[in-house]
């Protein structure tokens, strides 16, 4: 597998944990981006928009991030640029601390796994 999905929606772990090198972890939103830029700093590329889909980070609890799961020993810039400018996107909003019902949860659980499993798809069928 050449690439591996940082995740904190246990959907996307469920589905392909067995299949693809999945990191999940019970984390906000910003903590998934801050894992990112860790991995971004030690040389991996991000595949997969950090921003995908249109719902804002501040109303979405779930985020799937797909990276190259070998660093090349450089940081790439456009990885890193990429990823401290989602965190300033992240940080402009505010999650209030809401409280979802268990069936939104569902909702956006599925939400950020449509948009995963469009960027692992694209991956497997280019080797």
């Amino acid at each position: 597998m050449n690439f591996r999905v940082i995740t904190n929606n246990p959907k996307v772990y469920r589905v392909y944990a067995k299949t693809c090198l999945v990191e999940y972890q019970k984390v906000s939103y910003q903590e998934v981006l801050l894992q990112v830029r860790h991995y971004v700093q030690q040389g991996c590329r991000i595949l997969s928009h950090p921003l995908s889909g249109s719902v804002k980070p501040g109303e979405m609890p779930y985020k799937s991030i797909m990276i190259s799961s070998q660093a090349a020993g450089v940081v790439d810039m456009e990885s890193e640029l990429l990823i401290e400018q989602c965190l300033a996107v992240c940080n402009s909003f505010s999650d209030a601390g809401r409280r979802w019902p268990a069936c939104v949860l569902d909702d956006f659980q599925y939400i950020d796994y449509t948009l995963i499993a469009s960027a692992v798809e694209s991956a497997r069928s280019l080797g």
